[in-house]
């Protein structure tokens, strides 16, 4: 599989060029606690730290922001980040010079104001609109360069909650969107009309439901939902602590659950990532600081790769996308099908 096939529409040469001249242009600025001998670059960030970063295959801090929460982050094709600052602002900054790009706060919009509301994913589409969902008023808006809305298609939520409606959501190259509903414990995919066209229930493997975070609690709540290229649906099972692939009639074809990893435990499995080679990284948050961060496994469930830092980041980095591995660009952040 080529980078080009990973974002379509895309040119990939442009992208990688963008890519390492910004890599290549950023101060380095502090080492990663945890390295490892296959090197990484990443974009990464904390909310409990308050940090957005790029680390560099050295291990050091080449860019860095202050965010409030946090829970969806992009770097674009052009090399900027696109990311949230708090639940209802997203931004896209130019991390070599810093400037603000573009913007939409769902706050400043008059008839918003007194709607309670949270945003948990959004997504710059091809054809240069961005996709934002939005929890409370359960919709899905897609948004123009000058903020008109272009198209709102309402979600189905049996549990309504502004904090716990959706966590990630992506358009896929069909049109429909797959969103990951927390507090129903489902992935859904509509169609732009609204039609629910597939679903898929998180299980709960025979446990019983235990609150909290870390990796004592259990639940449902699905953070993460990728469509892969041969049309099953990779899923981040939240405080279910796993990582699930499911094919189009429901059934789990491949699963890593809690403790299947050496040495390491799962905890809330939030956002994933699937490179080139077949691997997937996995946001292993609230696990605590006896389990690193971030954890790349291939599909006979070995690490490959980790990131262990929690001076620079903490129990609560939600979201990541690698860059480069051992000096190669990673041009996407998910496989659309």
């Amino acid at each position: 599989m080529t980078i080009s096939n990973l974002i379509p529409g895309v040119c990939s040469r442009g992208y990688l060029l963008v890519l390492l001249t910004i890599l290549a242009f950023l101060s380095p600025m502090e080492r990663s606690a945890d390295a490892g001998d296959s090197k990484r670059s990443f974009i990464a960030a904390d909310s409990s730290k308050q940090r957005i970063a790029i680390i560099g295959e050295d291990g050091r801090t080449i860019w860095e922001a202050k965010i409030g929460p946090l829970h969806d982050l992009h770097i674009l094709p052009n090399g900027n980040v696109l990311y949230q600052k708090t639940w209802t602002e997203i931004a896209e900054v130019n991390p070599k010079s810093g400037e603000p790009i573009w913007s939409y706060d769902a706050k400043a919009i008059p008839a918003n104001q007194s709607v309670p509301m949270e945003i948990h994913a959004f997504q710059r589409l091809a054809d240069g609109k961005t996709m934002v969902a939005e929890s409370g008023p359960g919709r899905i808006i897609e948004l123009d360069q000058t903020l008109k809305v272009v198209s709102t298609m309402a979600l189905k939520v049996s549990r309504p909650d502004p904090h716990r409606d959706t966590r990630l959501v992506r358009k896929l190259a069909s049109g429909n969107y797959l969103v990951c509903h927390e507090g129903d414990g489902l992935v859904r995919e509509y169609d732009p009309s609204g039609k629910t066209v597939w679903e898929y229930s998180v299980p709960l493997f025979g446990h019983e439901p235990k609150p909290g975070h870390g990796v004592e609690a259990f639940g449902n709540q699905a953070f993460s939902a990728l469509r892969l290229a041969n049309g099953n649906t990779l899923i981040g099972a939240g405080n279910g602590h796993a990582v699930l692939e499911v094919n189009p009639k429901g059934d789990v074809v491949w699963r890593i659950h809690q403790n299947d990893l050496e040495g390491i435990q799962l905890a809330w499995v939030t956002s994933l990532q699937v490179l080139p080679s077949g691997n997937i990284l996995i946001n292993n948050c609230h696990a605590g600081p006896k389990n690193p961060q971030l954890i790349e496994v291939n599909r006979d469930k070995k690490v490959v790769w980790s990131f262990h830092d929690f001076e620079r980041f903490g129990d609560s980095l939600t979201n990541s996308q690698i860059l480069t591995v051992d000096g190669k660009p990673i041009a996407a952040s998910d496989v659309l099908r």
